[in-house]
């Protein structure tokens, strides 16, 4: 955990662009990230694991490791990945390529990427991943604001909808997890 923690504030230093949280999020935001997780079937994508904290919650929820794909930007925190979850397919890449890495039919994506922080990202991430998840799959992401990040706009150009799925008190800042999924 010091480990983990000490990596991140590295990162965050070196990155502060593509770091957006100001510390790792906590076990309580993992598990309501991970909610339902268990039913999916198919792969599953995380972007932007940072230190592992959905990860390790993902895996936890009974989720084979062959099944988990992560999409990180930050070479640390890919080596650091690797040297956790054995099995699990770690790629230096970001979230905008996950409909160039060879999986379709995927189950959910996982985002720990800032997008409040990022708009310039929202439908770069957003497009591309509905374009390779299957019929009924969502994108489960989290936020720092009481409102998605994802414009009533953009959801709608996308044919998206938004849900709320809980506000975690326990996480530094307080987290608001969010659902999306087709209309």
């Amino acid at each position: 955990m010091a480990r983990d923690f000490t990596l991140f504030i590295g990162e965050m230093i070196r990155r502060p662009n593509e770091v957006g949280a100001v510390a790792p999020s906590s076990t309580k935001t993992a598990q309501w990230m991970c909610e339902g997780l268990a039913q999916v079937e198919g792969p599953i994508v995380e972007i932007g694991p940072g230190t592992g904290s959905f990860t390790r919650a993902i895996l936890d929820h009974g989720i084979a490791p062959e099944r988990l794909t992560l999409l990180e930007m930050g070479p640390r925190f890919c080596d650091t990945l690797r040297e956790k979850f054995p099995g699990v397919q770690v790629l230096n890449r970001p979230g905008q390529d996950i409909d160039k890495i060879g999986l379709n039919n995927i189950g959910a994506v996982i985002s720990g990427v800032p997008m409040l922080a990022r708009p310039d990202l929202q439908r770069g991430v957003l497009e591309p991943a509905f374009r390779v998840l299957a019929p009924g799959a969502s994108f489960t992401q989290f936020t720092y604001s009481i409102r998605t990040p994802f414009g009533d706009d953009l959801l709608s150009d996308l044919g998206l909808q938004s849900r709320k799925l809980a506000t975690v008190w326990a996480n530094l800042p307080p987290a608001t997890i969010y659902r999306i999924t087709r209309r």
